[in-house]
């Protein structure tokens, strides 16, 4: 099987990222609307062993039972103890209690299912039946890259930060901007997310100046065309444009979104021009100057509070700003 540190050619990455979003738009009855994530919920395992807190011994462990799940068929370790029948599996690293055998095991299977229904989830992502086995960190980059879509956003964050490790190996760039350009998964916008966290460090993951403008024209776009900030999405985009890569093309691409149709696209490049006056304070005058514009002239009430307040706040040279504005109509 491949795995992350085998170089894959950039360009069978893109292809086959392509192939798996046509699949999961097809399985989506061909819809491209993108659904709100749930917050990212970390994931910790094994739970603290119940048998360590109550001393059980090595020499406990007589029994054998088992239980089924998903199809499967799951061997325990079984001690009987003066505090309750004790359970461990072993292949799930995990271990429960029960006043009775039936209850022990009862306890184990529901408590297991975190666990497995974890598995299930990134082996569905993969397009596998049944529990992934193995360990994130020693899968092969385009199934890294699918992961980042998987709706568990913290197997989501564990795959980005494989991805993170390999940066420089510079194979990744290309479907990392292909990730940005979706705008079909339906998942995609926890996928963008993952992708503008690597993207705090983009030099990392550029083998060329071509590379670079690609991932920044990817996040103008996505903030130009934003139909929603799921994920804080769009906000994230403002940040790394305005914070990461202010020089080159950060400022000017966060100015020209100040006229994006999407009053969420420019709500997102009006925060973020806060963050290149910090890097950059030779364009001071002519942000401030762009914000009063902004101010006077766009067509949401709100922006133009939020654009005049900023402007303010970077003239003014205060750091303590006002908090960007809800639309009603965000859900």
């Amino acid at each position: 099987m491949d795995t992350v540190g085998q170089a894959i050619p950039p360009e069978e990455l893109v292809r086959d990222l392509r192939t798996f979003i046509d699949r999961a738009v097809s399985l989506n009855g061909d819809s491209t609307k993108a659904k709100k994530p749930a917050h990212r919920v970390p994931f910790n395992w094994p739970p603290h062993p119940i048998s360590y807190s109550f001393h059980v011994l090595a020499s406990d462990w007589k029994g054998h039972a088992s239980f089924e799940a998903y199809g499967e068929k799951f061997e325990v370790k079984v001690a009987r103890t003066p505090h309750g029948v004790f359970g461990r599996c072993e292949e799930l690293w995990h271990e429960d209690r029960g006043s009775t055998d039936e209850l022990m095991l009862l306890n184990l299977r529901v408590s297991s299912e975190p666990l497995l229904k974890r598995q299930i989830e990134i082996n569905k992502v993969l397009g596998h039946l049944g529990r992934f086995k193995g360990h994130i960190r020693d899968l092969s980059q385009i199934e890294l890259i699918k992961l980042l879509y998987c709706e568990d956003r913290d197997v989501a964050n564990e795959s980005m930060t494989v991805i993170e490790t390999h940066a420089r190996n510079g194979a990744f760039c290309p479907a990392l901007v292909e990730i940005l350009n979706d705008r079909r998964h339906p998942n995609r916008r926890s996928a963008q997310w993952c992708v503008l966290d690597l993207f705090e460090d983009l030099p990392s993951f550029c083998q060329s100046a071509t590379d670079e403008q690609d991932a920044a024209i990817a996040m103008r776009n996505l903030i130009w065309e934003a139909e929603d900030d799921y994920a804080r999405t769009i906000y994230k985009a403002g940040v790394v444009l305005g914070g990461h890569i202010p020089h080159t093309f950060g400022g000017p691409i966060l100015l020209e979104c100040l006229k994006a149709p999407s009053k969420i696209g420019r709500r997102s490049a009006i925060h973020g021009l806060f963050h290149v006056v910090e890097w950059i304070p030779d364009m001071r005058n002519q942000v401030v100057s762009a914000l009063k514009e902004q101010a006077a002239a766009d067509s949401e009430p709100a922006l133009r509070d939020f654009a005049s307040h900023l402007a303010k706040d970077i003239a003014d040279g205060t750091y303590d700003h006002v908090e960007e504005p809800v639309f009603p109509d965000e859900d």
